[in-house]
């Protein structure tokens, strides 16, 4: 038996030593990045998607999975073609297509690209226009038509003729945009596109965005490397768009209606507060009614109402008053293309699926209820029995795919523990589903509509089974009771051979902005997912966690909004209790706890560091809000309402608690970032450097909130394992 024993503790030691360790350049290289199923588009017929192969666009059968044609190969296409498919649009004819090449990113969801239009049945690809690059382009249902922005103007072309037509001419940059959005309702409303053309295809409508009085920001340009801006190489250049910072003057917005075949154009006049928001616009099934989406300033009252295009009659078709303010679930996917259309909404508490005739604006019914926040809404059947969605109703750790019929019978699609998000077929026959668990990467499988099983595309098991090569034991979920009765919930790496009479630093990762969640039953956990990061910084011999506070998501209503009015104050004061917790385990060292977070995890790190009590050894805080006077209007004063309002919670910020910072910080930041502004940087170093508190920077030259490009990213990380080596190592 001894000789056995010594054999298998041999082997296990050898084995341990054979294992894979993670490198820093492995993580950022995205060594271990999952599999997905990419370019995946569901087609009209209800029965098939298409995604991109290469230089090709296949059409795959949503019931095998298998392949059943090609709908695009650029190597057999005639007529002028892209070299490359970057992305693609299909017509509602699936007979056209638009290929997106020479992406160019202006921000976070928009760019400019080079379209080109294919014709399936003559094979025959061309630009779409030779005019210039193209923004947000779409068909018009009948496929006869595509509108386009360029250069903040709208434009429509014929598909048949390949003519062009110019429907404004007023805009102009810093000013006048027709069709597409001003930086802030892209950021926080979330969409890229503000047209759409009516049922019959006959009336183009737009939001038109005058932004001549919000007041300019400016960042600088250098010529930097990785690209390098020469034109930057003796003199600096500087880069200036409009941002309307809380409380400050938004764009104004304006509502028309372009009639193709007459070529009029007519002003469409909605009920608005001269501050009011237009976050959405979109036609329904019946041409004569365009539905509009308002938002006061505040955004704690949303109105639907329903528009005629050509005489211009309004009518209010529904009133949601908001429980502090409108969450965006409520209008980002609205579908006015039936006759009935669905609302989610918190009001109950929790947020549910409420059912609304488009004709009437009346309430059908509430479709499903409970002490769970429902996730997504995916759509209706073909005959309107069923609706499908994902809900936190197992775990709010988790999310599972259900439908719901009209009499409120549900039936969980996905049961396994772990989360779901759906795509689903034209019509909702079937749906491609990704999964994931904190122990599995994402399984992508096709199923019925009633849950049944069709088909696996992609199990990531060569992901798992290089994970089951490295040195790292499995990650743990936990949970604790704070000093003011709040549970909370977490996760936990730890280094593969934990030890625990040994004492161990502990790094805290946390994002805590609202409705946000970073502790969740699946794959995506930590920075880079699969918390790989994580993983590699336990074999280093750190303790890695993650604690959601309050204010984030999957917990209801109360729990979400508990920080309105005062951002950061119940956030950094459950880190502290985080951190407390943590610090009394027999294996971790009190002193040696580090916190970070990036966006808003950095104004939370700050905000936690400076909270009053001493708990964190050092932080880092990477692209930080530091003021939230400093941040834009729609997100700002959606959380915080209006400065002037509210002059107690917007003082209560980093910089104000400059004085009570504990610990060692490193700050990050880019210069061209024109998100969270550098101004928020430059104002609390200055503040920490007359209050004598010496701190610890690092930033990057032209780089955005992403902090990428070259080897910037390999740089940031870099500085920061070294800063914790630094301070947490004995």
């Amino acid at each position: 038996m001894k000789k056995i024993s010594v054999s298998i503790l041999l082997f296990v030691a050898t084995m341990t030593l054979m294992a894979q360790e993670i490198s820093l350049q492995d993580v950022i290289r995205g060594r271990y990045r999952q599999v997905g199923v990419s370019g995946m588009t569901p087609l009209e017929d209800g029965e098939s998607f298409s995604r991109i192969e290469g230089g090709k666009i296949i059409r795959c059968s949503f019931k095998t999975g298998e392949p059943t044609g090609v709908v695009l190969d650029l190597a057999e296409a005639q007529g002028e073609k892209p070299r490359s498919i970057y992305d693609y649009i299909m017509a509602p004819d699936a007979r056209h297509m638009l290929i997106e090449t020479n992406r160019q990113a202006i921000y976070r969801r928009s760019a400019t690209s080079d379209y080109y239009l294919y014709n399936a049945d003559t094979k025959q690809i061309q630009p779409l226009s030779k005019n210039g690059s193209q923004e947000c382009p779409l068909f018009s249902p009948d496929s006869k038509k595509v509108g386009f922005v360029r250069d903040n103007n709208l434009f429509i072309v014929d598909v048949a003729t390949m003519e062009e037509t110019q429907v404004t001419t007023d805009g102009k940059f810093n000013f006048i945009i027709n069709g597409k959005l001003d930086w802030v309702y892209e950021e926080e409303f979330e969409y890229n596109r503000a047209f759409d053309f009516s049922a019959d295809s006959k009336v183009l409508a737009w939001v038109r965005f005058d932004e001549t009085n919000v007041r300019t920001f400016s960042f600088p340009w250098y010529q930097g490397m990785a690209p390098a801006m020469t034109e930057y190489a003796v003199y600096t250049g500087n880069y200036e768009y409009k941002y309307p910072k809380a409380g400050e003057e938004n764009s104004k917005v304006q509502l028309l209606a372009y009639d193709i075949d007459a070529k009029t154009t007519k002003t469409l006049t909605v009920p608005l507060d001269e501050d009011g928001y237009i976050p959405r616009i979109q036609f329904t099934y019946d041409k004569d009614r365009l539905g509009v989406i308002t938002l006061n300033r505040l955004q704690n009252c949303l109105k639907i109402y329903m528009v005629n295009p050509h005489n211009g009659d309004v009518k209010l078709l529904m009133t949601e008053n908001g429980n502090k303010y409108i969450e965006t679930d409520l209008y980002k996917n609205l579908d006015f293309s039936r006759d009935k259309f669905i609302v989610l909404s918190d009001r109950d508490g929790f947020m549910h699926m409420y059912l609304y005739s488009t004709v009437t604006g009346e309430l059908v019914r509430q479709l499903e209820k409970g002490d769970y926040d429902v996730d997504t809404y995916y759509g209706q059947d073909e005959k309107g029995k069923y609706f499908y969605y994902s809900s936190h109703e197992q775990s709010p750790l988790e999310i599972n795919v259900y439908r719901v019929d009209m009499k409120g019978k549900k039936t969980i699609l996905t049961p396994d523990k772990g989360c779901n998000d759906a795509t689903f077929s034209n019509g909702c026959k079937y749906f491609l589903n990704q999964y994931s668990s904190m122990e599995q990467p994402s399984v992508y499988t096709l199923y019925a509509s009633d849950g049944t099983l069709l088909k696996v595309l992609e199990t990531n098991q060569r992901l798992k089974d290089a994970y089951a090569s490295l040195n790292i034991a499995k990650p743990e979920l936990f949970h604790f009771t704070t000093s003011e009765g709040v549970e909370l919930n977490g996760w936990m790496v730890k280094p593969a051979d934990f030890d625990p009479s040994k004492k161990y630093p502990v790094l805290m990762y946390q994002y805590s902005g609202p409705g946000d969640q970073q502790v969740m039953n699946h794959w995506g956990n930590g920075h880079f997912g699969g918390l790989i990061w994580e993983h590699h910084l336990a074999q280093k011999g750190y303790i890695v966690t993650c604690v959601d506070g309050r204010g984030t998501g999957g917990r209801g209503a109360d729990w979400k909004k508990c920080t309105y009015l005062h951002l950061g104050d119940k956030e950094s004061k459950d880190q502290v209790e985080a951190a407390m917790y943590l610090g009394s385990l027999p294996y971790i060292d009190k002193d040696r706890i580090a916190i970070w977070g990036w966006s808003y995890g950095g104004w939370n790190t700050l905000m936690s560091m400076s909270e009053g009590r001493p708990v964190f050894n050092c932080g880092i805080a990477v692209a930080p809000v530091t003021s939230y006077r400093f941040y834009d209007s729609a997100y700002t004063e959606r959380y915080m309402g209006l400065p002037k309002d509210n002059v107690e919670g917007y003082a209560d910020c980093p910089i104000a608690r400059a004085s009570k910072l504990h610990g060692r910080v490193l700050l990050c930041h880019g210069y061209a970032d024109d998100n969270v502004h550098f101004q928020n940087m430059a104002e609390l170093t200055e503040a920490y450097v007359q209050l004598g508190i010496q701190f610890e920077s690092q930033f990057y030259v032209n780089r955005n909130h992403g902090i990428s490009g070259g080897n910037t990213r390999m740089h940031l990380f870099t500085r920061m394992e070294n800063f914790l080596d630094e301070n947490l190592k004995k």
